[in-house]
């Protein structure tokens, strides 16, 4: 009885859960923002029938003018020989094409795409097209002004107008670059770039009217990205275009920008309004570009550009401005291009105004748990220095805290456990009578002041606290090629150890990640996983059916070959937590004089007999 009863409290808690997501998402969904752009703006100006589309195709980035290069392969050509700017920081290395004055090559100093001592950077940007330039696919950020009255748009840059700089001028923290482009037509436009010590680009677009007449033109930016990125998408992580608008945020996968509402003018497009500050871009697990004006109003726009082109883009649209003659006007937009570092991004919200720019990581519906979980393994990880042990110790402080919770529920196993003769008894004299069974039950509940389900709350109330610290885990950078001990040298990536040959001992190549014969390539940590959900489970006799006892037995391993090929910092979570709560639900049981027979039910889990040597 015991047994069924634990059951049903398992039972009851997932049960539970999933009725506290369902109603969370009821009544708490994420907020779509869909306010319609008001005034004049860019989109105005593409819906005319005269403007120039901004990025649907690569030809259309190829020319703003209308007259397309005859063939993908010569703008591919184009692009690539096109003189460059040398970009360099602390953290980023590349170049600017001046070929739309674009930022389309740059890699991350600080991250390796491996552990090997030749591994190659983490690329984030690439162009279209070029050979060695050509190591990942395009992704890219354009900027380029729209005519809004009186100028066609080869009178104005666009992503394929070929700028000026100094021949010495080179991208640093110490040094900005401005490119130069005169129209030939009375009209001179400046493009000033600078860059801090880390990820943040700062782009001044400007105009000069020399004309004698006024001008109307609209300053527009955009992230390209060809295709979907090559990773391993979960459910517990967001990855696609990410905006914040007027302090609400809004997260659109991969797979949902193709299927947004479309508009007469854009096709496959989501337009919001942006007041007063907002920000837009797409987002990896650890890598992020998007796009910051310094101020409202714009339009912020999440957009697919067709099947065939297969182009991603998010856009910030500024209002047209009108530029008296003899006079200058000019716009700033910052970029961020880098690693999701807490610290840094952290730092462009506070110190320099990105409205809720931590909100680009990716928190997730408990992040009101999440946050500060982050903060104390940043804590940790920077007293330590180590992330594994720090994962070690927030495990060890967070099943401290929720200790008087789990308290009340391994109390109410063992007052259960104390029950159990009694309940036996009283179901041999019940018979067949559940209705009178159920009713002695409940009596002898209340004699003994016991709640059955008081073991199954705590457990609910834990499930959020500890899906957070799952999360965290999961969402930090500094896992990445982070060591722990021993073969442990990439907290990030799955155990490298192999069952397959002997964990090194025989000559054997370790399968593949995503080959038939990687999830039977166990290491050690899945293996402890195993063994630690193993123990855990034999602190309480198996279930008396025969049945129920193999689905029981088999858990463990079920859930060690699932969990083998995670992040090692994921499954060392895992096996912290099964071992601490395997500590506390012994101890606590032990003090209420029903310790748990542990060897014994290790015996009779090997004398179990099957469902059909039952029945002989």
């Amino acid at each position: 009885m015991e047994d069924k009863n634990q059951n049903k409290n398992l039972i009851l808690a997932i049960v539970l859960s999933a009725i506290v997501m369902i109603v969370w998402t009821v009544f708490f969904p994420p907020e779509q923002v869909t306010n319609p752009p008001e005034g004049e703006t860019v989109a105005d100006v593409v819906a005319s029938p005269t403007a120039p589309s901004i990025a649907p195709t690569p030809q259309a980035l190829a020319t703003a003018t209308g007259d397309a290069l005859s063939t993908e392969a010569a703008t591919q050509n184009q692009i690539a020989d096109t003189p460059r700017i040398a970009v360099e920081t602390p953290d980023v290395v590349g170049s600017i094409s001046l070929m739309g004055g674009r930022l389309d090559d740059l890699s991350l100093k600080q991250y390796k795409e491996t552990l090997a001592e030749d591994s190659p950077l983490v690329r984030l940007l690439a162009p279209i097209g070029g050979t060695d330039l050509n190591s990942a696919a395009p992704y890219y950020v354009v900027y380029g002004w729209l005519p809004a009255g009186g100028y066609s748009a080869d009178q104005v840059p666009g992503p394929n107008t070929i700028w000026s700089a100094p021949s010495d001028a080179a991208l640093t923290p110490d040094t900005p670059v401005t490119l130069t482009w005169d129209n030939g037509a009375g009209l001179i436009f400046h493009r000033e770039i600078s860059v801090d010590d880390q990820y943040l680009f700062t782009i001044r677009q400007s105009v000069e009217n020399t004309t004698d007449a006024a001008v109307r033109l609209a300053p527009y930016g955009i992230i390209a990205r060809h295709g979907i990125p090559e990773t391993r998408r979960v459910y517990v992580l967001h990855e696609g275009a990410v905006r914040m608008s007027d302090g609400k945020l809004q997260e659109i996968k991969y797979k949902n920008i193709p299927d947004m509402d479309t508009t007469p003018s854009e096709g496959q497009a989501d337009i919001v309004s942006v007041q007063d500050s907002g920000w837009t871009g797409f987002t990896d697990k650890y890598w992020m570009t998007t796009l910051a004006p310094l101020a409202g109003p714009f339009t912020s726009v999440v957009k697919y550009s067709g099947e065939t082109s297969n182009i991603y883009q998010t856009e910030t649209r500024m209002p047209v401005m009108d530029i008296a003659p003899g006079s200058s006007a000019s716009v700033d937009t910052r970029l961020f291009a880098g690693a999701k570092e807490w610290e840094a991004i952290r730092h462009y919200q506070d110190d320099l105004g990105i409205a809720k720019f931590v909100d680009s990581i990716d928190w997730g519906w408990f992040y009101f748990l999440t946050k500060p979980m982050f903060r104390l393994l940043h804590w940790l990880h920077a007293v330590i220095g180590n992330m594994g042990w720090a994962i070690i110790a927030l495990t060890v402080i967070i099943k401290t805290v929720v200790f008087p919770l789990a308290r009340k529920s391994y109390i109410s196993m063992a007052k259960m456990k104390e029950l159990q003769p009694e309940m036996e008894a009283m179901k041999e004299r019940a018979g067949d009578d559940r209705q009178k069974l159920q009713q002695g039950m409940m009596e002898l509940y209340k004699k003994n002041k016991v709640n059955p389900a008081a073991g199954c709350l705590p457990i609910l109330l834990q499930i959020p606290i500890f899906f957070s610290l799952y999360k965290v885990i999961y969402v930090t950078i500094e896992l990445y090629h982070a060591p722990w001990v021993g073969w442990i040298h990439d907290l990030s990536a799955p155990d490298p150890t192999s069952i397959l040959n002997l964990f090194g001992l025989l000559p054997n190549a370790v399968p593949e990640p995503g080959s038939m014969l990687f999830m039977l390539s166990l290491g050690v940590l899945p293996i402890l996983l195993g063994v630690s959900m193993w123990f855990q489970q034999k602190l309480n006799p198996a279930p008396t059916d025969p049945t129920q006892a193999q689905i029981f037995a088999f858990m463990p391993w079920i859930f060690m070959f699932m969990l083998g090929s995670f992040a090692s910092g994921l499954v060392l979570y895992w096996i912290a937590n099964n071992t601490i709560t395997f500590l506390q639900q012994y101890t606590i049981m032990s003090m209420h004089g029903k310790r748990p027979d542990l060897f014994g039910n290790i015996k009779a889990s090997f004398k179990r007999k099957k469902p059909a040597e039952k029945k002989k």
